[in-house]
């Protein structure tokens, strides 16, 4: 009967030794309460974070005029304008009754801008008025010119000799120079001599503006 009784509360001690177990877990003395919020090792650092998969703004598709890794979207440049020009006529180069002058249109603004096509001109008089009639496009493809500034284009004026031709002839007091797509001229004073104004082979002829200064 003794030998039970000591079987028994051996049996109890050990119960309540086991019992006593989770307790000892707590850290406030009662039962351990299940937590929501992940331990400092599940949270996803910044390059395990789902917002690494959505496109920063850098790497997003450039826009218009956005800066890349590879280059930029440049603009193009303006027109050149008359107020940001000058105007010159080059040295005559004469050849079999022609007469040819290039006209030079020169950027003396601070920014880059482009020419396209033909230049206008006209030969006046001391009084502004015109002497014969406009000058005639001469076959060519024109192309746009890029004009840093100080930079130049050139078109070629040509018509025949007076003295050759027999037009009827004058001398002009300056040469008036359009850009294209300008309305406002240029006054060059002209050096140059007659020019046909009518008559028998008094047409002139203008070439599309190329980069340079001349020939």
């Amino acid at each position: 009967m003794a030998d039970r009784s000591r079987r028994v509360a051996a049996w109890t001690a050990g119960a309540l030794v086991v019992l006593a177990a989770p307790v000892s877990c707590g850290t406030g003395g009662g039962p351990p309460v299940a937590s929501d919020r992940p331990s400092a090792s599940a949270v996803p650092t910044s390059a395990d974070s789902p917002r690494s998969a959505v496109p920063s703004e850098s790497a997003a598709s450039p826009g218009p005029g956005t800066r890349t890794e590879t280059g930029h979207t440049r603009r193009p440049a303006p027109r050149c304008r008359t107020a940001g020009l000058s105007a010159a006529v080059g040295r005559m180069d004469p050849g079999a009754g022609q007469r040819n002058l290039p006209i030079v249109l020169t950027n003396v603004s601070s920014r880059t801008c482009t020419l396209h096509g033909y230049p206008g001109a006209a030969f006046v008089d001391a009084a502004g008025e015109q002497l014969g009639r406009d000058p005639k496009r001469a076959p060519g493809d024109a192309a746009t010119v890029t004009l840093a500034p100080g930079g130049s284009a050139w078109a070629g004026l040509r018509y025949a000799s007076p003295g050759v031709s027999g037009a009827r002839a004058a001398t002009p007091a300056a040469l008036l120079v359009t850009p294209p797509d300008e309305r406002d001229a240029l006054r060059v004073p002209w050096r140059a001599g007659a020019v046909p104004v009518s008559g028998t082979s008094s047409s002139v002829f203008l070439t599309v503006l190329r980069p340079g200064s001349g020939p």
